[in-house]
């Protein structure tokens, strides 16, 4: 007789659905907060935990392998220059989506009910002052202290130095040896941990969905439909649209994609987090033909530079709250608003809320009250569900293309995944 056993994504969909209930059920009581809370915690500490180490190790064995500062060159440079492409045209949906179909017109403000955005105002008061523009960002690219980027898990030096050093470990040949030995038994024993902490997942999510549930309520969605409707459906355009001629383009059905990535969509929306997947999908994207040190460069670097399901979503809030106070945006503003989205998004990428920090630091641009983000603060979390899960087909896809760019993508290894799937 054959063991019946559920798969995790059918275990996550189930600690979503028990989350959602429950904090329907306890709605308003503190006290789900108080003993859900710690559960969601605990299972984004685990993955943050997990991190650091596997693309330190997987970049330092990558570029060991490669060992050519020209190849590599050459990959950061298309890499930037895809990522600049698709979220820009991430903007112009977003724009496009928010002028057709006014999801800000006609919304009674005394009908909202506002939420507290002070920790967002510190945070955009922080970065504005540390200057939080392009230029720093390139400028804290190179870190100071290792350990301490690493303590921080700032992905963008940690990055920078695992390609220097994985140069380093390539240039002295036979020395280096060992340490890549090292590199790749702790990138396997990571990968292992993951697959344990993936067993905690669908706690983790029970917890999370749970707590935000008894926090808003379902209610808070009704005044704000048309905004989440038009926010979802435009994700969906862009994924199977956008991604899917881009994946096209690069040879893949991006529907097969998705059937790849299906575990981990379920619990990126789940959680919220991107990084919650960023081990599995880099160990995923591997196996479906792409190389090691593409891979563990460019997802880690795309959830800086890649978010497309963000800047897609800041572009429609930004116009829903100007529609919602009666601003009408000329051709010009707009045009303003998407240069000015294209910067910030990347100047501050990794602060916590940095969808909200983003569009704080962008409405006043083009003379957007401020405080008509604490009208849709409510509802975020289930819009960030929906960009999370966009940001990581995004960048999953980014990796197949960047291996096609460079004629380095394994065919046999795809066509053996998509075999295996289609049992």
């Amino acid at each position: 007789m054959k063991k019946f056993k559920l798969s995790l994504a059918s275990q996550i969909i189930i600690g979503l659905v028990l989350g959602i209930i429950v904090g329907a059920i306890f709605y308003g009581n503190p006290n789900v907060e108080k003993y859900l809370q710690p559960l969601g915690t605990i299972f984004l500490n685990l993955i943050k935990m997990i991190v650091v180490p596997i693309i330190v190790s997987t970049l330092i064995i990558g570029v060991a392998g490669t060992g050519d500062m020209k190849q590599l060159g050459r990959l950061g440079g298309k890499t930037l220059i895809y990522f600049e492409i698709i979220t820009t045209i991430a903007i112009v949906v977003g724009l496009g989506a928010a002028n057709i179909f006014q999801p800000g017109e006609g919304i009674n403000m005394n009908e909202l009910t506002q939420t507290d955005i002070s920790s967002y105002v510190e945070t955009t008061e922080s970065v504005e002052h540390e200057g939080g523009g392009l230029l720093d960002t390139i400028v804290s690219i190179v870190p100071t202290n290792f350990i301490q980027s690493m303590a921080e898990a700032d992905m963008l030096p940690v990055i920078f130095f695992s390609v220097l050093f994985g140069l380093g470990v390539a240039a002295i040949g036979e020395k280096g040896k060992p340490i890549l030995d090292v590199a790749q038994g702790v990138a396997d024993a990571m990968f292992w941990v993951t697959n344990l902490v993936m067993k905690f997942a669908p706690i983790g999510v029970f917890g999370l969905i749970g707590v935000t549930v008894s926090k808003f309520g379902l209610s808070s969605l009704i005044p704000l439909g048309k905004l989440a409707l038009l926010v979802y459906g435009a994700m969906i355009f862009f994924v199977l649209v956008v991604l899917g001629i881009t994946a096209k383009i690069a040879g893949v059905n991006i529907f097969n994609l998705l059937k790849v990535l299906k575990e981990e969509l379920i619990l990126a929306y789940s959680t919220s987090s991107s990084e919650t997947v960023l081990p599995r999908i880099m160990n995923k994207m591997e196996k479906y033909g792409c190389p090691k040190d593409i891979t563990s460069f460019v997802i880690p670097t795309g959830y800086s530079f890649n978010l497309d399901g963000s800047t897609l979503y800041q572009a429609i809030a930004a116009l829903f709250i100007a529609q919602m106070y009666g601003i009408d945006l000329s051709i010009t503003e707009q045009i303003t608003l998407m240069l000015v989205l294209m910067v910030t998004s990347k100047g501050i990428a990794g602060v916590p809320g940095v969808s909200f920090v983003v569009l704080l630091a962008t409405l006043g641009s083009v003379g957007i009250p401020l405080e008509g983000l604490a009208f849709i603060a409510g509802i975020d979390r289930i819009l960030d569900m929906a960009r999370t899960a966009v940001n990581v087909v995004g960048n999953s896809l980014a990796a197949i293309v960047m291996s096609k760019w460079e004629k380095r993508f394994d065919e046999d290894k795809m066509e053996a995944y998509n075999a295996e799937l289609a049992k």
